[in-house]
């Protein structure tokens, strides 16, 4: 349970899906807020200033996509989309705004409540702190110095710069494109191979067993994800 009194925003037009995350979150030990569209979303961080938000798509006056742009403009603070929309295409669009995770109705609340602690946690994580700590992965940014299981790790500079990316965001799914820009550049945001390349060399050198990642989760279609423990 949360004992701290974190404020959540649910933002979602159906009145069951927002009493029903009201009471579990609540039982969380969670402050929980509500909004009904996007212009009630924006108003409400703007008034209560959420931890967490679980953003819907589908809002009667403007996209979650967009009030998520809108949002990134100004404010950092997680976000979390809950959507019935299961599309590729969808889900690439929120996270590619500035969403930190998607999460696809009917869902379990487990799954929920895991992926909040996550997003909770990264974002108390500092991101110029000198060592980032994963699990057994650990990464010493000043000495440039990674170790899995307290064994030196040898990666390239590219391999280097997709970890600290990837640990950086530790929990966020990280679309291709995200990754592409920001290890490679502009020009090559539609090199697919370069990605899968880089992806599988790093698994084999940090993955106990690299068919079945611990750390790097593929997100089908979409990207991928460091895993931490939940």
């Amino acid at each position: 349970m949360s004992d701290s009194g974190q404020r959540i925003l649910v933002v979602d037009d159906e009145i069951p899906i927002r009493r029903y995350l009201r009471a579990a979150l609540s039982a969380q030990g969670f402050v929980v807020y509500e909004a009904a569209n996007g212009t009630e979303a924006i108003q409400a961080v703007l008034a209560n200033r959420p931890d967490m938000i679980i953003l819907d798509l589908g809002l009667p006056d403007f996209d979650g996509i967009e009030v998520t742009r809108r949002l990134r403009e100004w404010s950092q603070t997680p976000i979390i989309i809950l959507s019935v929309r299961e599309a590729e295409t969808d889900k690439i669009a929120a996270l590619d705004a500035g969403a930190d995770d998607y999460l696809t109705k009917p869902f379990g609340t487990g799954e929920l409540m895991a992926r909040i602690r996550v997003a909770l946690r990264r974002m108390t994580h500092q991101p110029d702190d000198p060592v980032i700590l994963v699990d057994d992965l650990r990464m010493d940014v000043s000495r440039r110095l990674v170790t899995v299981g307290g064994g030196e790790v040898s990666l390239t500079p590219t391999e280097y710069d997709l970890l600290r990316l990837f640990m950086q965001n530790a929990g966020k799914v990280l679309t291709h494109h995200q990754l592409l820009k920001q290890v490679w550049g502009i020009a090559y945001e539609n090199e697919m191979r370069i990605l899968r390349v880089n992806i599988s060399n790093l698994r084999r050198k940090i993955e106990a067993d690299p068919s079945r990642p611990h750390y790097i989760i593929t997100e089908l279609g979409i990207g991928y994800r460091l895993r931490t423990k939940v």
